[in-house]
């Protein structure tokens, strides 16, 4: 298997790649919220309406076209690149990051078909509560070289 992101396209940066809903309200703060706290760098991002998402899905057996789940390709740039989603990925998030608190503790005690059923709600509730955007919201130019396909 040969890199899912052309090297073209990306320069050497992160090792694992967020695939977000590009005009979720709820989705952009927690970019955000890892973004201040991912001091390593070791986190790239990219809309799931982006070239990027629609290429590396499918071939991982994701859904671009799914935009209530949240994915995150482990070491997306190796040859053995894995996806998670939904409660998976924000787990592996907080465990990367490094963040401790009640919600990793119902993480790591809770069964994952619990966790996916919550997350769930969240994501089908999301618009309503977290707003929506036109189009996928530009980051801050001190954060932009993290964004693919910006």
């Amino acid at each position: 298997m040969t890199e899912l992101v052309p090297q073209a396209l990306v320069p050497a940066r992160g090792e694992h790649l967020i695939l977000y809903d590009g005009v979720c309200g709820l989705c952009n703060r927690l970019n955000q919220f890892v973004l201040r706290r991912d001091t390593r760098a070791v986190f790239d991002f990219a809309s799931l309406q982006s070239p990027t998402a629609r290429s590396v899905l499918p071939r991982l057996g994701g859904n671009a076209e799914n935009l209530d789940t949240v994915y995150v390709v482990v070491n997306y740039r190796t040859e053995w690149p894995a996806l998670l989603s939904k409660a998976g990925a924000a787990w592996f998030v907080l465990k990367t990051l490094g963040i401790r608190g009640p919600l990793s503790w119902a993480f790591r005690v809770l069964p994952d078909g619990l966790l996916n059923l919550g997350y769930d709600l969240i994501a089908r509730n999301r618009y309503r509560v977290f707003g929506q955007s036109e189009t996928c919201v530009m980051p801050s130019a001190e954060f932009r070289q993290r964004f693919i396909d910006v």
